[in-house]
Order: structure tokens, then C-alpha cells, then sequence
């Protein structure tokens, strides 16, 4: 007699419990592939996968995705940022040195016509 199985409650709760484990203590999957041909060896491939919160990730000292510029913004050094400040400064002065241009009444030399043309 064949038992039947219920996806229920019980089964998602289950699950939930898997990752929370897992996401709390991490897993690793390890492996190296290998590709020989008469003893010479031409590729090799290792794998590592490391699956953790970030928490937990940050615990054990794995934060690469904080300086990688692919997956967040890479860090200046300081003098980088004094160069940025300043080529900001520099912008920041003609900007305002236009705009108190544009403000001041304009001098035109067209001379006024007279009435009669």
C-alpha cells in the first residue's frame, strides 16, 4: 500500500528551518575539475561556493563584494578624493561666476532708433 505524500504546512516549515540553518551556520560546496591529456595537464577549473548570509559572511572576514567595483562602489583613496573636491570646487566657482553673469543687467551697443526712422 503506496503512502501519500502532502505538501503542507509542515513541508514550507521545514524548508524555512533548511535555509535559516543554512544561511545562519553557511555551506560550502568544494570541487576542482581537471582535464589531462597524455599527462598534461591543460585546464583546470576550482570551484568554491560559499552560501551564508551577509552577516555571517562579514563574521568570518569574507566582505570582497564591499571593494569589488562590480558589486558596489570601490573605495578612494583620500588623495582621490581631494582631487574630486577640488575639480568640484573649481566647478562650483565658474557655476556661480556664470550665473552672477547672467544675472547682471546686459550693456548693449544696438543705438536706440528714433521716433520718426
Amino acid at each position: 500500500m503506496a503512502t501519500q505524500y502532502e505538501l503542507g504546512p509542515q513541508r514550507s516549515q521545514g524548508l524555512v528551518d533548511i535555509l535559516d540553518r543554512i544561511l545562519d551556520k553557511g555551506l560550502v560546496v568544494a570541487g576542482d575539475i581537471k582535464i589531462n591529456l597524455a599527462n598534461v595537464e591543460l585546464l583546470t577549473i576550482r570551484i568554491r561556493l560559499m552560501v551564508c548570509s551577509i552577516d555571517k559572511a562579514e563574521e568570518i572576514g569574507m566582505n570582497w563584494w564591499r571593494t569589488d567595483p562590480y558589486y558596489g562602489q570601490p573605495e578612494l583613496a583620500p588623495a582621490d578624493l581631494t582631487q574630486i573636491n577640488e575639480r568640484l570646487a573649481a566647478l562650483q566657482t565658474k557655476l556661480d561666476s556664470l550665473e552672477r553673469r547672467e544675472l547682471e543687467p546686459r550693456s548693449t551697443n544696438v543705438r536706440e532708433s528714433d521716433d520718426g526712422g
